[in-house]
């Protein structure tokens, strides 16, 4: 895969682009133009679309394939689409689509992948495959497995976040960068490309995502852009303007200098996840410090109970200690836990 997509882009990353769904032939066409004019060299589009619930615009199904076909004709632009089922993978060979991607929700389904990778033996076209909802590093190594074992060789990845735990999360799916690095880690020649449309869920989140990704070392871009975002029936809020998504390519810029190292960059990105983490975790024990300050209102329990903050320090320093941390940094960090709970309660 990387061997293509470098074919076409050269050393530059990778940019797939089009609408999540394809709507309309107009609209198709609209796109596909006003991105290959800025240069863009596959068109995605969604033709079958998995639902989450039951009544919505689940795509056009096998008439929007003469659309990909025409813009294809139109505009030399590769053409990709997503494919869930045997069905879909025949009737998108027939029609000559160039590459194909796999979504999470099949990813997260060994006996749908395997569904897939059998139709597709004797038929080595590009495969790109999304991680499955859940942050299942193994799962999302399985099913290219699956497609390698049936003779798929032109393979890559996209890492479009996983399903977040709260409804607090900043983004749609939680980039859990630690993951995709682990990917590159294992499989350093896999092209591996970040889809910051579905990770962050709103069109302004896509440009900084964008450059998290190439920053880390991501092969490029499998972003949605849609000539009349407003009017989408699908991911309205996440997708750009093809002027839009020229502006935000323009944009990002690769970093220089003696701190930009891309083993360095993954390692601060690592940092952060871990600091994302870590908050999360503070957040989720002040959550049982207030339920704790209930109960002691309730039974006229003083807030401050010192016994108790010995003994929780005292664990702490062991654990720390173990881990190799001085008893200093972490009596710090637990009065500091401490205060921010006392707050919490009164």
């Amino acid at each position: 895969m990387r061997e293509l997509l470098n074919g076409l882009y050269g050393e530059g990353p990778a940019v797939i682009a089009g609408p999540c769904s394809a709507e309309s032939e107009e609209q198709v066409l609209a796109t596909a133009h006003a991105l290959a004019d800025m240069g863009i060299k596959v068109l995605r589009a969604g033709l079958w679309k998995p639902r989450t619930h039951p009544g919505g615009f689940e795509g056009v199904g096998t008439e929007g394939l003469p659309w990909l076909q025409r813009a294809k004709h139109e505009t030399g632009m590769l053409v990709a689409t997503e494919v869930a089922t045997p069905e879909h993978v025949v009737a998108a060979l027939d029609a000559g689509i160039d590459i194909f991607w796999i979504g999470a929700r099949t990813t997260a389904n060994p006996f749908a992948v395997q569904q897939i990778a059998d139709a597709l033996q004797g038929h080595d076209v590009p495969v790109l495959v999304k991680n499955p909802m859940s942050p299942d590093l193994e799962l999302w190594i399985g099913a290219m497995q699956r497609l390698g074992f049936a003779g798929i060789t032109r393979l890559g990845a996209i890492h479009r976040g996983f399903t977040p735990s709260t409804e607090q999360d900043e983004f749609r799916n939680v980039p859990h960068w630690d993951i995709a690095i682990e990917l590159k880690r294992r499989y350093p020649t896999l092209c591996i490309l970040c889809d910051p449309s579905h990770m962050g869920g709103r069109r302004e989140l896509v440009g900084e995502l964008s450059r998290q990704a190439l920053t880390m070392g991501f092969d490029g871009l499998f972003v949605e852009s849609h000539c009349r975002p407003e009017e989408a029936l699908s991911d309205a809020a996440q997708q750009l303007t093809p002027a839009e998504l020229a502006h935000t390519l323009a944009e990002l810029h690769p970093r220089h200098g003696d701190d930009a190292g891309e083993e360095l960059e993954q390692l601060r990105w690592r940092i952060d996840e871990c600091d994302r983490e870590l908050v999360s975790l503070l957040a989720r024990r002040m959550a049982v410090v207030r339920e704790i300050g209930h109960y002691k209102q309730r039974h006229q329990v003083p807030v401050v109970q010192t016994s108790r903050f010995n003994v929780v320090l005292r664990h702490a320093i062991e654990l720390a200690r173990a881990e190799g941390m001085s008893e200093a940094f972490i009596t710090a960090v637990m009065h500091a836990i401490h205060d921010e709970a006392v707050r919490q309660q009164v």
